[in-house]
C-alpha cells in the first residue's frame, strides 16, 4: 500500500518562501514520476510540477515557472518542492500524487496515489 504525507504548508506573506515536502511509503517508490498539483476553492485541481523516476526531467505550470522548483530523493522516499516568490494567487491546497508512468503527466487521472494535501495561504 502507498502512503504519501505532505507537509511544509502555512502562511506566508508575499514575496515569501516555503517548501514542501512529500513522504512516501510503500515499494517502488523510484520507479515512478511524481507531481505536485493544487486547488483552489471553487477550482479544479491542477498540475504545478511534475518529476520523473529520475529526477532527471521535469515539468512546471506556466504560472509557477522560474519561481518554483520540484525535487525528489529516491533514497529517502521525498519529494519536495521549493516555492520561492509566492503570490496570492499560489494560496491552495497542495496535493503531492504519484503518477502511474516514470514521466509526469498533466492529468489528474494519470496519478494513482494521493496525499491528503497541505494548506499554503499567501497573504498580500
Amino acid at each position: 500500500q502507498v502512503q504519501l504525507v505532505e507537509s511544509g504548508g502555512g502562511l506566508v506573506q508575499a514575496g515569501g518562501s516555503l517548501r514542501l515536502s512529500c513522504a512516501a511509503s510503500g515499494r517502488s517508490f523510484g520507479s515512478y514520476a511524481m507531481g505536485w498539483f493544487r486547488q483552489a476553492p471553487g477550482k479544479e485541481r491542477d498540475i504545478v510540477a511534475g518529476i520523473n523516476w529520475s529526477g532527471t526531467d521535469t515539468y512546471y505550470a506556466d504560472s509557477v515557472k522560474g519561481r518554483f522548483t520540484i525535487s525528489r530523493d529516491n533514497a529517502k522516499n521525498m519529494v519536495y518542492l521549493q516555492m520561492n516568490s509566492l503570490k496570492p494567487e499560489d494560496t491552495a491546497i497542495y496535493y503531492c500524487a504519484r503518477a502511474k508512468f516514470v514521466v509526469p503527466r498533466v492529468n489528474p487521472n494519470d496519478y494513482g496515489y494521493w496525499g491528503q494535501g497541505t494548506q499554503v495561504t499567501v497573504s498580500s
